[in-house]
């Protein structure tokens, strides 16, 4: 019997070959056994000198890019091939100790990668190691931004450090510098929706920001799964509307709770006094079957307040827009800091960000709800993304009303983490909304403006008749049912109904306008 060779297993990936050997954060992570989620990209070393490719997850690079089997140097390899990833390089301070992380920078304190883990070690510990203030060497970014986007960097003397962190050490979730969010940005889309509704006359405009406001709050509670009486729709349309309008408060946040659930009865409104999770429960025992877990409730208040922190750093220091609207929204809804009601208002996060920075044009609110209930396959991915490889590094039992109670520290699960993905969705989203949504509503009312005059001027109708003509039209493709010419519009003769079927199609199914 011929016993296959053993698999080497990395959060459970299988190596991509025999001889690979894990380097950078997934060797730290082995080495000292830290639980903190493995990142997106795995790096391992081959025996090919010069190797460099990928396969999967796997980052495989040649044994000249081997660094030492220490710490330091593995830290180093990570810093200057992976980028930043707060999470693990705080674990890892953590397990190391003051000692150990001092000895090993003042092997080379001026160095530019010593002087980056040293500044790191007193952001995230809050500790102050026994060093000598630097006097020497050039100021260098704690942040490559040529892996991640950073924001404009705050001196720090004491290591020579630009701090282009976009966040605080209590909460500063990243995003890596890919090619996509590259050219999304290049294709300046604030800017082209600007240009697309310059020549829109304001009527119209207002006509057009209406419609799409209803229709982003309507999907926001479709996506849900609920279906809200109109009037309430209608108000969670107008308080998107204000969006960027007040500040980013927890006061602001649970304003926006009463308002997305006027009857609280089932809830304590405010921020959360309990777990909670999002799944399900089993039939027979009730127990949770959770998806995620929530951030616990004696964590909120620091949490919330870093998060905060976080923004208005990002803010001052013009993070771009749609990067900083991802990590706000999406931030909020993996916090989950309300019993209910954290689904609707991480989407109108995005709305308060975009609207606040500027980034959507006066008087229009993109729908980005909308665009993601088409995509809703996509945005659940993207959510589970984040969530599920942070579920088994949290241990909790369930509580006799059917809720989870967390035992263990997981604070750091929901101050730091990798947002790229979620970052190229919204990204999408915004995308879709400014060359595809926003115009087909402005080239949809110019073309029923037309229709409506038509009808205006060639019949005596009331108005109120004129719109059910036109949103019977609507709802046939240009044809008028034969329940509609029997009924509502009896009084037209056939040579009429073909004239005015004739002049929808002309309008609506030619490329004039």
């Amino acid at each position: 019997m011929v016993l296959g060779r053993q698999v080497k297993f990395f959060d459970e990936e299988a190596f991509p070959e025999p001889e690979a050997a894990l380097v950078g954060y997934a060797w730290l992570i082995t080495e000292y056994r830290l639980s903190v989620p493995a990142p997106d990209e795995i790096y391992a070393i081959i025996p090919a000198k010069n190797a460099k490719r990928s396969k999967g997850r796997w980052r495989l690079l040649g044994s000249r890019y081997k660094p030492d089997a220490h710490w330091f140097a593995q830290l180093t390899f990570a810093l200057k091939y992976e980028g930043v990833d707060l999470a693990i390089i705080r674990s890892l301070f953590i397990a190391l100790g003051e000692q150990d992380v001092t000895s090993s920078i003042l092997t080379e304190p001026t160095g530019a990668y010593s002087r980056r883990i040293w500044f790191l070690y007193e952001w995230l510990i809050g500790q102050v190691l026994p060093i000598e203030d630097a006097t020497s060497g050039n100021y260098v970014d704690a942040l490559n931004e040529a892996l991640q986007f950073g924001c404009r960097p705050r001196k720090i003397a004491r290591q020579r450090i630009n701090n282009n962190l976009p966040g605080v050490s209590g909460f500063c979730p990243l995003i890596k510098k890919t090619d996509a969010i590259v050219q999304y940005i290049e294709a300046q889309l604030s800017e082209k929706a600007i240009r697309s509704i310059g020549g829109v006359h304001s009527d119209l405009l207002a006509r057009a920001a209406a419609f799409l406001l209803l229709s982003d709050s309507k999907a926001s509670y479709s996506i849900e799964g609920e279906r809200p009486p109109r009037n309430r729709i209608e108000r969670w349309g107008k308080i998107i509307g204000q969006a960027g309008q007040k500040d980013l408060t927890i006061d602001e946040i649970e304003r926006l709770q009463e308002i997305v659930i006027p009857d609280n009865r089932f809830i304590v409104p405010g921020i959360r006094v309990t777990g909670g999770f999002v799944g399900e429960h089993d039939r027979v025992t009730n127990l949770p079957i959770p998806e995620h877990i929530s951030a616990k409730p004696e964590d909120l208040n620091e949490l919330l307040s870093s998060y905060l922190d976080a923004y208005h750093v990002m803010k001052v220091s013009e993070f771009h827009p749609v990067l900083m609207a991802t990590v706000i929204a999406f931030s909020f809804v993996f916090i989950h800091p309300l019993e209910d009601g954290n689904g609707r208002i991480h989407r109108y996060l995005m709305h308060h960000v975009l609207s606040a920075s500027g980034f959507t044009p006066k008087g229009v609110i993109f729908p980005v709800s909308a665009v993601i209930l088409k995509k809703i396959g996509e945005y659940k991915s993207v959510l589970e993304s984040f969530t599920k490889p942070r579920l088994r590094y949290i241990e909790w039992e369930p509580t006799g009303e059917g809720n989870v109670h967390v035992t263990n520290d997981t604070i750091d699960l929901y101050r730091y983490g990798d947002m790229t993905r979620q970052a190229e969705f919204l990204f999408a989203c915004v995308k879709d909304t400014v060359e595809q949504v926003l115009p087909e509503e402005v080239r949809y009312l110019k073309r029923y403006d037309e229709v409506w005059e038509y009808l205006n001027n060639r019949f005596d109708m009331p108005h109120k008749d004129m719109s059910l003509l036109l949103n019977f039209l609507t709802q046939g493709k240009g044809r008028l049912s034969q329940r509609a010419k029997g009924k509502e519009f009896a009084g037209l003769t056939d040579e009429e109904v073909a004239e005015i079927e004739s002049k929808y199609h002309e309008v609506f199914f030619s490329d004039a306008l």
